[in-house]
């Protein structure tokens, strides 16, 4: 199934040089991967195209724009100080890659022991507030606010023989990550419009039955008094509300939209940056007026949905 986008995502390619039949692949992934009654929408592959090609474009500058792995190599004296920023401890660090399912159903599936395995280690970046102790010149001074920091839920992502080969998949994971965007959207307009349907469908009945005049003098479930005009006036304003989002032939229309919307301002629902700390080696977030500790730069990966993930490839060496 993935075929294609291992060919889009190879190395040898560059943004938005890419053969027209991997083109027409991601477009139908794209239908797949959110509606695929939208292939009855007349030109849909057109429509889609340009904003297939520019989120494919997105993904690919995303990936490549995340930092070298770290190499993690278990049983030498020197880690690399940035893991230290990523893990209570050593042997935390350890305990935690050990029990990272992904990884040891990668390396259960490996004919032999790869020496070396790149993967994407997520986690998610936690600041809070406390009150501790600060020297200012020689008088120590305690009940001062200070803002520690700490990186919970690691998982990795993508485990491969090579670095190329994890950010390939990545790309790949990325460009199903805007797709999984979009299916969302599609649902939430979908649920809405059942929901106005369902409570048109209810008011209707009343309304008949009220003209039939078998209702009498019942109320709803709240408060509100049944009567034949209020209802019309209620039906009137679901009615205006299913004609934004149109009749049945109208919604695929709508669904194609929402795909094509959010692959086309790929930046807006998917998006890298950097953010420059420094923290001590006790977790706590300083100035870089009245601190020694080292500054550590994090890549990070955000949705508009709110995840908000601090990124970082890894390169394990040998066996944890």
């Amino acid at each position: 199934m993935f075929n294609f986008l291992h060919s889009i995502f190879g190395s040898d390619d560059t943004t938005g040089n890419y053969p027209d039949s991997l083109v027409k692949a991601a477009i139908e992934r794209a239908v797949d991967g959110t509606d695929p009654w939208i292939r009855a929408v007349s030109g849909y592959k057109k429509k889609l195209r340009p904003a297939v090609i520019r989120a494919i474009d997105h993904v690919v500058a995303l990936v490549d724009g995340i930092a070298p792995p770290i190499e993690v190599e278990f049983g030498g004296d020197n880690i690399d100080p940035r893991l230290h920023t990523f893990f209570i401890s050593s042997a935390d660090m350890r305990k935690i890659l050990a029990a990272d399912r992904t990884l040891a159903d990668f390396k259960r599936k490996q004919a032999v022991a790869l020496p070396r395995v790149v993967a994407l280690l997520a986690m998610e970046k936690r600041e809070n507030i406390i009150l501790g102790a600060e020297l200012s010149g020689d008088v120590v001074q305690h009940g001062v606010p200070q803002v520690t920091v700490s990186f919970e839920t690691h998982h990795l992502f993508d485990p491969m023989p090579s670095e190329a080969e994890t950010r390939r998949h990545l790309k790949r994971r990325a460009f199903d990550h805007l797709l999984a965007l979009a299916l969302r959207r599609i649902t939430i307009v979908k649920e809405e419009r059942e929901e106005l349907e369902g409570y048109r469908a209810l008011l209707q009945s009343k309304l008949n039955l009220l003209k039939r005049g078998n209702w009498g003098f019942d109320k709803t479930d709240g408060d509100e008094h049944l009567d034949a005009a209020g209802i019309e006036e209620k039906l009137g304003r679901i009615e205006a509300q299913l004609l934004e989002f149109g009749g049945d032939d109208r919604m695929l229309d709508v669904y194609l939209g929402i795909v094509t919307d959010v692959l086309s301002r790929p930046g807006q629902h998917l998006w890298a940056s950097r953010e420059t700390l420094i923290i001590d080696h006790m977790g706590i977030k300083r100035s870089r007026d009245n601190s020694d500790a080292p500054e550590v730069t994090l890549d990070l990966i955000s949705n508009d949905e709110g995840l908000n993930l601090v990124v970082q490839l890894v390169a394990i060496i040998g066996d944890i």
